[in-house]
């Protein structure tokens, strides 16, 4: 700036009472600043601003008297700019457990009864497709068609679980489940035609779809959340250890298979009083965190996007569904089919060999609830691995061992590795997905795991009317197979502070 337009903005005025050889330091001399009309003046407002931009530049702060500011860790410090904000941080929230809320033991037992009476009506038909066939008449392709309209309850149930979730509440939400229950199960135990019994299915298919996918969520978002899933599973697997036990004590007595879902009948009644009075006031009592987790992302503008939209685009979600679809579709194929199995081929009693079933659902049930913990402590994905790879031996000796106390043992073992992939999985999709994409998510995964629950004993029945019961061996082997490479794709855990 030219020296002599300086001057015109400012006067300098000289103290007359000192004198220039005056001993002590010149004091400083006093600064007045001028305005002129024609000459634009700084706002004190744009300072800010600009002095930002000036240190943003990396150019040195003007000289002259400043207040000192305060001092700041840069990595600690959070980038954004105003034009595009930083995406907010995740909010971590402590994990409730099965004592706090004080409810949530009441809520874990409803969720053990729900999946108890789930494991008492998939594992039944295994003991009652012989009774059924010759009630009704019918082949294996035809009786299979149970499974058919089983999942398409599932699948049905699907897109709609979350937006019922969200409109009616969890509480109401599995009173709903209990209702589709009990419809379906009135026309078994009436033996009604077997059409409406295919139909029947699929009513409780839907029922048994919302309960497991509203399970699943709760128990996956608890401390120790692996070992919580490893009981709420194991339930399921209590239920498939007693349903064949007493669905062969009733039919070996004589009496139709239909009075056994008399049993199912009146624990669903008993689950529809329980569960909604341990859930009525879950959202106010535990919504914090989840309102939170949605509320977040509907601030940033995708609340309209619908939850079921976007899990499928996530690779979580589609590699998870076709996880559980080749599990089910082993687990239900090796306990539908079997009986038949060991009855045509290796000659046995139907009123003995219907017991192999429930060694085979004892050993899910043991393996949920003893193998679960140790894979939270050496790592849910290389657990998987070790116990898929063990199940696919074991079920290759049952296949090629000819002896039926042989392969009741190999079955059973089968089960004891085969207990504790749904719980170890549940943890692994549940910890990658967010909570505004978990119930929308596993829903979807527990449909496609029950058309692989359909699918398969369905293929099995095809084929094995044209070349006998031994086509279950290959076909779950091979469902194995597709669950390994599965999981291969499916991404690590993500850590969350929680």
């Amino acid at each position: 700036m030219d020296s002599s337009l300086f001057r015109t903005l400012l006067h300098v005025e000289s103290n007359s009472n000192l004198h220039d050889e005056h001993p002590l330091p010149i004091p400083p001399q006093r600064v007045k600043s001028r305005t002129y009309p024609a000459v634009p003046q700084q706002d004190s407002i744009e300072l800010e601003p600009l002095r930002h931009h000036h240190n943003n530049a990396g150019t040195s702060s003007t000289p002259g008297p400043a207040t000192p500011r305060e001092e700041k860790d840069v990595e600690m410090s959070a980038p954004g700019t105003p034009a595009e904000p930083a995406e907010p941080a995740e909010i971590f929230e402590a994990l409730p457990t099965l004592k706090d809320p004080s409810m949530n033991k009441y809520r874990f037992a409803a969720c053990c009864f729900q999946s108890f009476v789930g494991g008492l009506t998939d594992s039944a038909p295994g003991a009652l497709i012989p009774y059924m066939e010759s009630h009704y008449n019918i082949g294996y392709s035809v009786v299979a068609l149970i499974f058919i309209g089983n999942a398409l309850g599932f699948i049905m149930a699907a897109p709609f679980v979350d937006q019922i979730r969200q409109r009616l509440g969890r509480a109401r939400t599995i009173t709903l489940a209990q209702l589709s229950m009990l419809i379906g199960y009135i026309p078994l135990i009436c033996a009604a035609p077997f059409p409406a019994v295919a139909v029947a299915n699929f009513f409780i298919g839907f029922g048994l779809a919302v309960q497991l996918a509203i399970g699943n969520v709760f128990c996956a978002n608890l401390a120790n959340s692996t070992t919580i899933l490893g009981a709420f599973h194991g339930s399921y697997g209590i239920g498939g250890t007693v349903g064949p036990l007493v669905a062969t004590s009733i039919v070996s007595t004589g009496a139709i298979w239909s009075r056994y879902y008399l049993l199912t009948l009146g624990l669903v009644i008993w689950n529809a009083g329980f569960s909604t009075w341990a859930f009525w006031n879950y959202e106010k009592e535990i919504g914090g965190a989840e309102s939170n987790a949605i509320s977040e992302t509907s601030s940033r503008g995708i609340d309209h996007v619908p939850a079921m939209l976007i899990t499928f685009k996530s690779k979580v979600v589609l590699l998870g569904a076709v996880f559980i679809f080749a599990y089910q579709g082993a687990e239900v194929s090796i306990s539908g089919w079997v009986i038949s199995f060991l009855i045509s081929t290796r000659n046995g009693n139907p009123s003995s060999v219907g017991y192999v079933t429930s060694g085979f659902w004892a050993g899910i049930t043991l393996g949920r609830f003893a193998l679960s913990p140790i894979g939270s402590k050496i790592g849910e994905k290389l657990f998987v691995y070790i116990i898929v790879v063990g199940a696919a031996i074991f079920q290759l000796l049952v296949w090629l061992v000819p002896n039926i106390i042989g392969e009741a043992v190999s079955l059973a073992i089968v089960g004891l590795l085969l207990g504790p992939v749904y719980p170890c999985a549940a943890y692994v999709f549940t910890r990658n997905l967010s909570r505004r994409e978990q119930v929308s998510g596993m829903s979807v995964i527990s449909a496609f795991g029950s058309s692989g629950g359909a699918v398969a004993p369905f293929t099995t029945g095809l084929l094995a009317e044209a070349a006998g019961t031994f086509i279950m061996h290959p076909i779950a082997i091979g469902l194995f197979m597709v669950m390994l490479l599965c999981w291969f794709g499916q991404p690590g855990v993500r850590k969350r502070a929680e």
